[in-house]
């Protein structure tokens, strides 16, 4: 059995195959590495065309990293996902608010999801400038609400939730925010995704 085993060598012919995949034409340079970024971690080459970049989002972005904002995640997986050295370098920090029992029992109270609770209790800290939304389109449609009724204004929105019910729904709603932000068109997303755009950013940072 042949294969490769160098971690490194993996990656360099994976970002090969993609290049030969996709109109790099199409993207500014920065464009072009979330692009990758999502398609290397999910081997779908949809994404080079459903993933939307407002104008100004990463600048946005990357002042918010450069700040020291708090990235706020929708779920674990998410966080998780999220490298923890980049994090490390530039002095940012990644928080899913899921767990907390002031989560649960704002969910229980109001008969909402606990993903819906997270953002209402996350907009409560002004250090949170990114959200990065991969799983709930309720955490998304919560965020919107929340941005509306001048709750919070986060410097960068990453709505990529996943799914048949909100999803699509949830994602239009942030067009029409005037916030910077990163989407998926339609109904594709995922925690993975959302990681994956959080981490392009700050290999950006790297630079």
């Amino acid at each position: 059995m042949n294969y490769i085993t160098d971690p490194k060598e993996i990656e360099k012919r994976s970002f090969e195959i993609i290049s030969k995949n996709i109109d790099e034409m199409k993207f500014e340079k920065r464009e072009l590495m979330i692009v990758k970024r999502v398609i290397h971690a999910t081997a779908d080459f949809d994404f080079a065309h459903i993933i939307k970049i407002s104008d100004g989002a990463i600048d946005a972005g990357l002042k918010a990293l450069k700040e020291g904002c708090t990235i706020v995640t929708d779920t674990k997986m998410a966080e998780a996902g999220i490298n923890k050295k980049a994090l490390k370098s530039i002095g940012t920090s990644v928080k899913c608010y899921i767990d907390m029992p002031q989560v649960e029992e704002l969910s229980k109270t109001y008969a909402i999801t606990r993903s819906m609770a997270s953002m209402v209790i996350a907009s409560k800290d002004g250090r949170n400038k990114i959200f990065a939304i991969g799983n709930a389109p309720t955490a998304l449609f919560k965020l919107c609400e929340l941005i509306n009724s001048g709750e919070i204004k986060p410097y960068l929105i990453i709505g990529v939730p996943v799914g048949f019910v909100g999803a699509e729904e949830a994602k239009e709603e942030v067009k029409k925010l005037g916030v910077p932000y990163i989407i998926t068109e339609g109904r594709k997303g995922g925690s993975t995704i959302a990681a994956a755009i959080v981490n392009a950013l700050l290999y950006m940072m790297g630079d």
